[in-house]
This record gives structure tokens, sequence and C-alpha cells, in this order.
């Protein structure tokens, strides 16, 4: 029998240590494999933030800038000319309508007056005069018909000089608000010197505002709606909005810039709103029913179209497909894709998958559409 020689001898040996070697790898590595495989197949599911979704009765309505204007704006003019001896109010101030501003020096007109009734009373009396002659037929018909035209006249004369004497007590023709004053006490005035000063009416005030002309089929189909409001908001907390009237939308487009002027009359009893105001203008076109409403943030944009987290009852994910209104403040119209206190993921939506499981935690939105809808009631 022939024996292994040395050689074959050393082979058998390298190969059944190599055959250990990999038996005790293989050993090693199995328990570090399980372990990564069960950390894979139970995640700590991820906390998420959400709120439910809501009905409310929410404004269909056109957001725009606009600007206040006095609902009445008047310059104070002279009528006659003469030396102001006084003034009688503040700059700034509020007035009434018929409260005395300005004295103008009385006592040239007083003499006019004067002179101007003892004429008159001098043309009555020729013309009774006169009656009782013709009566005997001592004087003609034409001589009684001169001295009627010169007591007429003479009427005529006293009604001018007293309207001019009226004129020297300068009052204001509205209720308002002055302005600066142009001139002081002491100065001549006359009917043709620039304007003593401006008052301005504030209440109620106008908001005026320009429409776009795509936006116009939708504003003609509430015209008549008695829903039609103008919503009026300075932007300041300490102003509340305020909800006026549609008073007046232009019959034109304005050529080269597509928009269509339009007017609301707001009403401003406490004066917080001043002309020339910039302000947010929303115009109310009508009053939604029950519209479902969820956070802003909950809606995603994605190559399909807006999106929404639904969490399912069993804290999974359900991806749907909404279609989305307009905004209310810091919420969303969703016009269909979700129910009626159906639950919404509000925040870190790109990190989430359909099916996923979540820990959610519910918050409370709060913003400006709540406010908005308060004063638009």
């Amino acid at each position: 029998m022939n024996r292994p020689s040395s050689r074959d001898r050393r082979l058998e040996f390298f190969a059944a240590t190599l055959r250990a070697l990999l038996v005790m790898v293989a050993v090693w590595s199995l328990p570090a494999c399980s372990k990564k495989t069960a950390g894979r197949e139970s995640p700590p599911p991820r906390t998420v933030l959400v709120a439910k979704v809501t009905t409310q009765d929410v404004p269909l309505y056109l957001d725009e800038i606009g600007t206040t204007v006095a609902a009445e704006t008047v310059q104070i003019q002279a009528q006659v000319t003469g030396q102001i001896i006084s003034r009688e109010f503040q700059d700034g101030a509020d007035v009434k309508k018929g409260e005395l501003l300005f004295k103008i020096d009385p006592r040239p007109y007083e003499a006019v007056l004067a002179s101007a009734r003892a004429d008159l009373a001098l043309a009555q009396a020729n013309l009774k005069r006169q009656t009782e002659l013709l009566a005997k037929n001592v004087t003609a018909t034409q001589e009684l018909d001169t001295t009627k035209a010169n007591a007429m006249r003479s009427e005529a004369a006293v009604a001018a000089a007293q309207v001019n004497l009226d004129f020297c007590s300068i009052r204001s023709p509205i209720e308002g608000r002055a302005g600066l004053r142009n001139v002081d006490v002491g100065n001549v005035v006359s009917p043709s010197a620039p304007p003593l000063l401006t008052i301005q009416r504030l209440d109620p005030i106008y908001t005026d505002f320009t429409v776009a002309e795509p936006d116009l089929p939708l504003v003609r189909q509430y015209l008549t709606n008695p829903n039609l409001k103008v919503l009026t908001d300075a932007a300041d907390d300490a102003v509340e909005p305020r909800l006026g009237e549609l008073y007046f939308i232009d019959n034109a487009v304005q050529q080269g810039a597509g928009t269509v002027k339009v007017r609301g009359v707001t009403p401003n009893p406490d004066r917080a709103l001043w002309p020339a105001q910039f302000v947010n203008v929303r115009l109310i076109l009508d009053n939604l029913k029950d519209s479902m409403l969820v956070p802003a943030s909950a809606v995603q944009i994605g190559q399909n179209g807006p999106y929404v987290f639904v969490v399912k009852p069993d804290s999974t994910l359900d991806l749907r497909r909404v279609k989305q209104g307009q905004n209310h403040g810091d919420l969303t119209v969703i016009r269909e894709g979700v129910k009626p206190g159906e639950t919404v993921v509000v925040s870190g939506q790109l990190q989430l998958a359909p099916g996923a499981k979540v820990n959610p935690q519910e918050v409370t939105p709060a913003g400006e559409g709540a406010r908005l809808s308060q004063a638009a009631r």
C-alpha cells in the first residue's frame, strides 16, 4: 500500500484548518444579523403634530389692498372780503355742522345793511304815496310802476346786504374733523384767497380698492346677494376689522391696469381709520355654510396636486388627494378628500410615507381666521 506523501498531508491539514475558520465566522455572524433584522422590522413610531378637520361657516371672498377716503371733504373759503377778528376752533378738532369757525369784521357789512334798509324804507314810503295818488287820478300808472320797481330793488339790496353780513360768520357746512388752518386772526381774506382750512368727514369713511378683470364674472354673480359686504382691516391689533357695505363699482375697466374701481362705505364711529390709510380689504361675496377646514400647513403639493396625510384609527397614515379651496387666515378650506372629524398631519410630512405608523400629538390651530370671521358676522 502507498503511503501519503508529506506534501499531501500538509494540504489536508490546511484544508481542515480553513473549514474550521469558516464555521467559526459563520457562527459569530448569526447573532449580529439577527439583531439588525429585528431592528428593521419594528422601528419606533414617529411623533407627529395633528389637528382635526373642522366645519365652519366661511365667507367666499376676494382679498385686495385699498386706501381709506373721507366721506366728505370741504375746503372752507371766505365768501366776503374782510379782516379775520376771531378763530373759534382748534386745529385737528372735531366740529359740528353749523359750528362757528372764523369771524370776519362785520362792521362794514352792518353799515351796508343799514343803508339798504333806509333805502327800502324810503322806497316803500314812495310806493304808498304813489298808490294813494293813483287812486285820486293825480299820478300816472307809469309813475306807480317805477316806484314799485324801486321798492323791489331796495328789498333785494337789503337781502344781499344781509347775506354778506351772514358770510362774516364762517361756519362748518359738515360734521367732521378740522385740519391745519392756513390763516390767523388779523389776516385779510377774500373769496379769491386760498382756502382757510379743510374739513373731512370721517364717519362713515370710504374704502377704495380695485378688482382684477378676471374676477369680474364672480363679482357680478353676487352683486345682488344680501350677504355682499366689504371688510376693512387696518392690520393693527388695536383697531378691529370693520364690516361695511358695497357703495360703488365702476362701469369700465381701467385701460392698462386691467382692474375695476370699487368703493365700500365703512362705519368709523371712533375715527380710528384716517383718510389715505392703507388697509387690507376683503370683498365678501357670500357665506359658505359648513365648510371643511384644516390648518394650511397640513396641505402639501405633490406631482399629482394637493394632498394631506390622514391618521387612521390604528395610527397609520393614509395619503389623500384633496381639492383645496381658499385660505381663511391660517386655515384652508378643503372642498373634497377628507371628512369632518378626521385627523390630519400638520408638520413633518416630508419624512412620512403612506402606511407608516405614527404617534399623533394633537394641536389646536389659532390665528387670523377666527378674528376675521367674527368681524364678518
